[in-house]
Parts: C-alpha cells; sequence; structure tokens
C-alpha cells in the first residue's frame, strides 16, 4: 500500500540551485537577524557574521524589534530543528555550525538519525554565500524604517509573545487539579511525551521527557501507559562491539527509575523497539558473516545469520530480568529504517533469505524477542505492530507469531473518502475520517483466529492534518471511532506517535468510551469535567461543529506530508514560481502540484476553506476562551492554505484582483494568529520538529504581503 512507501517517495534531491528570496527585507543579513532574534543570543549571532552585538542589535531595532528575550540553554536545547530549518537557506555550512556550537559530526548525525530530519529539509543543503556584516546602506536604512512603520501599524508595536517559548513545559509540570482517573475496557492506553526532547533521555538526566506531574495529567486524562524509544544494543552490551553500548548500565538505571515513577501514578512505561538496527558498511568488514541486505551507506544486520536472533532474545531477556516492571514492547519490524532483510522487500537480494519467506524472516523478529521475555520471566506484553507489512504477507506473519503476542493495526487506513467528490482512501494518521478500515478489521479477525490480544494504532490528540495545534478538537470524531471499536471489540490502544500526547479532552473521550455510554454522554462528561456544567452544551456543540467541518478536509498522505497545513501562515508567498518541490513537513514552497495529490486545485482550496469556515463558525459561539483559541487556530491554518493555493493559481493566471484579495486576507489571518500565539506558546510546536514558526514568523507573514501588496501588485498590474 502507498501509505508503506511514503516517505520514499517524498525523498526530492534539490540539487544545488539558489534558495527562494525574501524581498520584503532590505538583504540577507536583515533576515538572518530577524529569524534569529528569538532563539539565538545576539552576542552569538554577531560572532556568527563577524559583527559587533551592538551593531546588530541597531540593526533589529531598526526595523521595530522588540529588546532581545533572554534565551536559556534548556529554549536552545529544545529548539535546534527551528535553529537549523530557518538558517538552512540563510547561511553555509561553517557558519551554520558556528550558530548551533556544534561540530560537523554532531549535525551531520543529527540531519540522519533526528527524525529523518535531512529529508525534511529537502534531503540537500542550498548553496549559501558567506554571510558577512556591513553597515547597512541608505537604502537598507530606508527598507528597514519602512518594516518597522509597519510593525506598528499592524501590530501597535508589540509583537513580543507573552507566553516565551517552552513555557508549556513548565505548566504541564505544575501539580494538576485532583480528579479521579476513570477505568476502561481498553488497556492499555498509551501515549508519547508532548515535550519530549530528542537525544537520550535514559542517559541524560535533564532530558526528563515524562516529569512527575505530567505522568499524573496523562493519567487524569484517561492515559495507562506512555512510551519511549528503545535501542537494544545501548541497553544491552552488543556482541560484536561492546563500545557500542558504552553507558548500558546507566541508561538501565534510568529506565528502571522512570519505570518506578510512571507505576506510582499508574502509567505503565513501554519501550518501542525497531531492530535489528542497520549498521554501516565498514562493520561488516571484520563480520562478513552477519551481513544482509544493503542500502547506501548501511547494511542489514542479517537475522538469517547464526547468532543475529540469540542477541535480539539475549539483549531482551538481559534487558527484563533487570527491569521487569516494564509494561510493554512494541515492534516495527518493516519501517522506513532498514532492520532485518525482508523489511524493505529486498530479501532476494541476501544468499540466505533469499531463501525463507518475508513472513518468516519478519516474524522472527516478533519470536526472537517473545522468547527473550518468556526467558526474562516477566510480564511484559509484546505488541507486534504490522506497519509497512505488505498486504500478501499479512496472513502468513499473523499465523506464525507467537501466543500472547499482541496485534496492532492502524485503524483508520484504508477508510474509503469523497471529499469534494473526489474518491481516494485514508493512507495515513487521520483524525478527519473515522475508522476502522477494511485493513485493520481483516488483519485483526486473523489475530482473534489465533487467540492473539488486538490492539488500534490511533492518533488521538493530532495527526499530519495540523500538529502545529496541542490538539485538533474534533471530539465527536474521536468518540465515534473509539465506539466502532468497542463494537471490534478491540484489546488495547496505542494514542498516538511522537504527536498528540498533549492532554486533552481527545484523550478523556478514549476513556470515556471504555465504558457503555453513547458517544453523546461522553462528551458531555469530558465537558462538564473541563469546562463545568454551564458552559458543557455549547463546548460539546463546537466539538461537534468541529468534526463535521473536519470531515471535509482533502486527505491525502501527500497533502498532509507536503502541503503547508503545519506551517500556516508562516509560509511565504512568491511572485514568481519558486521552483522548488515540497518537503515532507520541512518546507512546503509554493508547490500546489505536491500539496494537492489528487485533488483538483479548486476543490483542494474550497475543502480546505470549508474547513476553515466550520471551524470559525464553532469558534465564533464558543463562551470559553481558551477552547476557542485552539480552535481559532486551527481554523487560521486551514485558511492560510487555501489562501495560498489560490494565491499559486491566481498568480498563474495573472488574475489581480483575486490576488489582491488573497493577499489582504492571508495578511490578516497571519495578524490574527500572531495574537493568538503570542498568548499560547504551544501553537507551532510538535515534538519532533520544535517550532515550526515563532511569533515574528507571522509578522514577516505580514511584511511579505504588505510588500506583494505594495510593491509587486502594482508592478504586475502596470505590465498588463
Amino acid at each position: 500500500m502507498k501509505h508503506a512507501a511514503a516517505l520514499l517517495v517524498l525523498l526530492f534531491a534539490q540539487g544545488p540551485k539558489p534558495s527562494p528570496p525574501s524581498p520584503h527585507f532590505p538583504d540577507r543579513l536583515h533576515a538572518f537577524v530577524w529569524r534569529n532574534w528569538e532563539l539565538v543570543p545576539t552576542d552569538r549571532l554577531a560572532e556568527v557574521v563577524g559583527a559587533k552585538p551592538e551593531d546588530l542589535l541597531a540593526l533589529g531595532k531598526s526595523m521595530g524589534l522588540p529588546d532581545p528575550p533572554a534565551i536559556s540553554a534548556d529554549q536552545r536545547r529544545r529548539s535546534y530543528i527551528t535553529v537549523i530549518r530557518r538558517n538552512w537557506h540563510l547561511l553555509p555550512d561553517d557558519q551554520l555550525l558556528k550558530l548551533l556550537g556544534w561540530s560537523r559530526e554532531q549535525l551531520d548525525y543529527t540531519l540522519r538519525e533526528d527524525d529523518f530530519l535531512m529529508i525534511k529539509l529537502g534531503n540537500s543543503k542550498p548553496p549559501c554565500e558567506p554571510l558577512r556584516f556591513a553597515p547597512p546602506d541608505e537604502r537598507a536604512l530606508a527598507r528597514a524604517q519602512a518594516i518597522r512603520k509597519i510593525v506598528r501599524d499592524a501590530f501597535g508595536g508589540k509583537v513580543a509573545a507573552t507566553d516565551p517559548p517552552f513555557s508549556f513545559v513548565k505548566a504541564l509540570s505544575e501539580p494538576p487539579a485532583a480528579r479521579a482517573v476513570r477505568a476502561s475496557r481498553f488497556t492499555p492506553r498509551f501515549c508519547y511525551s508532548y515535550f519530549a526532547p530528542y537525544g537520550d533521555p535514559l542517559l541524560d538526566g535533564e532530558a526528563d521527557p515524562y516529569p512527575d506531574r505530567y505522568l499524573a495529567r496523562l493519567a487524569q486524562s484517561g492515559a495507562d501507559g506512555v512510551w519511549l524509544q528503545g535501542v537494544l544494543h545501548k541497553l544491552a552490551p552488543f556482541p560484536w562491539d561492546p563500545a557500542q553500548s558504552t553507558g548500558w548500565e546507566k541508561r538501565r538505571q534510568g529506565l528502571k527509575a522512570l519505570v518506578k515513577r510512571a507505576r506510582s501514578h499508574g502509567i505503565g512505561i513501554h519501550l518501542y523497539l525497531n531492530e535489528p538496527r542497520a549498521w554501516p558498511n565498514a562493520f561488516y568488514d571484520a563480520r562478513p558473516g552477519l551481513k544482509g541486505v544493503s542500502e547506501g551507506t548501511h547494511s542489514a544486520l542479517c537475522t538469517s545469520a547464526p547468532g543475529v536472533r540469540d542477541y535480539l532474545r539475549d539483549a531482551t531477556a538481559s534487558l527484563l530480568e533487570d527491569v521487569p516492571d516494564l509494561a510493554g514492547l512494541f515492534t516495527i519490524t518493516a519501517s522506513e529504517n532498514l532492520t532485518s532483510c525482508w523489511s524493505h522487500n529486498g530479501g532476494a537480494k541476501c544468499p540466505r533469505c533469499s531463501k525463507r519467506p518475508a513472513a518468516e524472516v519478519i516474524a522472527d523478529v516478533n519470536i526472537a524477542i517473545q522468547e527473550g521475555i518468556a526467558a526474562s520471566g516477566a510480564k511484559t506484553r509484546l505488541t507486534a505492530w504490522d506497519w509497512g507489512w505488505p498486504d500478501a504477507a499479512a496472513e502468513d506473519i499473523i499465523a506464525r507469531l507467537p501466543d500472547g503476542v499482541a496485534l496492532m493495526s492502524v485503524s483508520e487506513w484504508g477508510v474509503p473518502i469523497e471529499p469534494g467528490g473526489v474518491k481516494s482512501a485514508v493512507g495515513e494518521y487521520s483524525l478527519s475520517a473515522v475508522g476502522p478500515g477494511p485493513r485493520a478489521v481483516r488483519h485483526w479477525a486473523l489475530a482473534r483466529k489465533r487467540g492473539l490480544p488486538t490492539m488500534a494504532k490511533l492518533q488521538i490528540g493530532t495527526t499530519w492534518e495540523l500538529s502545529s495545534v496541542p490538539y485538533i478538537p474534533v471530539v465527536e470524531n474521536v468518540a465515534r471511532h473509539m465506539e466502532n471499536l468497542r463494537k471490534e471489540g478491540l484489546d488495547g490502544v496505542m494514542l498516538g506517535w511522537t504527536l498528540g500526547g498533549h492532554p486533552s479532552p481527545n484523550l478523556e473521550v478514549v476513556a470515556e468510551m471504555g465504558g457503555d455510554v453513547s458517544v453523546d454522554e461522553a462528551m458531555n462528561r469530558v465537558a462538564k469535567r473541563l469546562h463545568g456544567d454551564a458552559n458543557a452544551a455549547a463546548v460539546v456543540q463546537a466539538w461537534k461543529d468541529c468534526s463535521a467541518a473536519f470531515r471535509e478536509f482533502p486527505f491525502h498522505v501527500e497533502t498532509v506530508y507536503r502541503a503547508p497545513l503545519q506551517m500556516g501562515p508562516a509560509n511565504p508567498l512568491w511572485e514568481t514560481p519558486t521552483g522548488w518541490k515540497s518537503t515532507m513537513i520541512g518546507f512546503p514552497y509554493d508547490d500546489l502540484d505536491g500539496w494537492r495529490a489528487v485533488y483538483p486545485p479548486e476543490v483542494f482550496a474550497a475543502q480546505l476553506m470549508k474547513v476553515a469556515e466550520g471551524f470559525e463558525r464553532a469558534a465564533g459561539a464558543l463562551p470559553v476562551p481558551p477552547e476557542r483559541r485552539i480552535i481559532e487556530a486551527c481554523a487560521l491554518h486551514f485558511r492560510s492554505v487555501a489562501n495560498q493555493a489560490r494565491f499559486v493559481t491566481a498568480r498563474k493566471a495573472r488574475a489581480f484582483d483575486d490576488l489582491e484579495k488573497i493577499l489582504k486576507d492571508e495578511l490578516e489571518t497571519a495578524r490574527r494568529l500572531h495574537a493568538i500565539r503570542s498568548l499560547d506558546s504551544r501553537i507551532g510546536f510538535e515534538a519532533s520538529n520544535h517550532y515550526y514558526y515563532m511569533p515574528l514568523d507571522l509578522v514577516e507573514k505580514v511584511l511579505n504581503c504588505r510588500d506583494l501588496l505594495d510593491r509587486w501588485l502594482p508592478e504586475e498590474r502596470q505590465k498588463r
């Protein structure tokens, strides 16, 4: 199925061509100062471009920027992806390294290992000339003064956020109000941390993804578990190169401490295993008998080679003998990462695995890990996630799984949809479509026939349909999905991947639907609990209105990865086509053909505007400001993507009146979202991408729109 190969489809090697221009700034130096003002200390900025800090302070002030904020070490540690992304088109490699304070090796590792970051950035670095400070000339000074006037006129000169970046980390780590934790027929119900930094949290005590009070909040919201990634050779000795396991004892101690803390809140810890890990080709020079299929610079650790399955079993057993209270392990055995020789359906290239069916090889990974669990005596449950399994092999894999292993399937994959009259099917996580779909139903039936427990992989809080908000308030869609899973007799649910772990009404309604209640009653209980009896009816109606509007979303796997859904109004508009292809989550550019996938341009824009207007109507009737702000933020993102699609179409048609109307609406959309973001530091953030945009990016969009309205559009009209 296409969803299994989605990330591979999005590998766009851009090639060495100039970055898209930003003519609303006087020059690249002004853009550099503006875009890093909220993220990097001024003295570091000055060091990068060979200036004095007071030179850059004066330059920023000339554009109407506020005093630079104090930037803590914790903020810098949590925002490096934001820094990399916004300087990718501004700085050459050596200056980017100086800005980060990193070595070349650290940047290379991050680009390769940090959740496909290099792919998100386009799989190549645009060429950039060195950026050096020079005093601004008269033209630059005049343009800076014009920017200062726009900032004053559009924002009253007040562009600094009242809720600083990452304030939510402290807020979520405060003691929650006392509330009962609800029981549910669905167990486990586990999610990921809303703010976990990438890295090595079991080794780095400062990178705690699960503070105690945050665990308490998740428990109150209906979760009974959380997960984090585990790498076996980091948690147990690696027999072929023990140096690769340095620190494993300390990581185990960190895991034991986390398990104990979480258990005190009724929360179980689940580890995600993506095993066995592929190794650099040089690793096999002295160990050719372990080498499986190759992909680029890495090759699989072949599970058909002697000793490899023993390693998986023994490492698992060793870990669980030491941490017997670990609630669960779950595996992905056919992911984007190369693991077994058949993980990417290339096992025919391996002299050993070519003689074995793919189903047998994939099942063997789970068998070895389950044998390790059994040998340890722990009660830890293993869940085999069918992500990426070829449909033709799924039945054979399920038939080979050991007794007691739970089978997990993404619930909504394959759900038929027809937004705007365009027939399609869901091929990624979705809150706009209500599952389950035919693939999951089929796989669960096969598992039940074997007597295996069944689990649904869900995405409850947010999806890539919009991950820039703490949750998408489509509570009715969530509740109806859970009602359907209740009828299916599902045992447990995984509530989210790396996104969507914020305590939310979406999470709470999952636990409510684990009882014998109707959808309306479950929503009403959650609304009363969160917003009081007097507001409950209005809140439930808003959730219903948002859910209905979201069912109009023009879903496609390429749309959710490539359209500017996460950036919203922060994505610029360009006077001429950039020629750049959109990248996975990272840079949407103006690639309308990439964004819209199977939808005609006018249908794509119209459907998004339907969604936006539905959310706006829901927000307009809601008397609860915090919930209203979330709904409004969603509406503004969807409105902006519709605007951007229509802009590209109108630019091509040279429809100047339409362009003027779109630019004015987009300017106001950015201004409105800035007001919301200034009050809520959660807006624009997602754990594996950090901040998609900062408040000043939304101010920059106003500069962008004003430049196009005041300079470009009159010029184009004169040409006609």
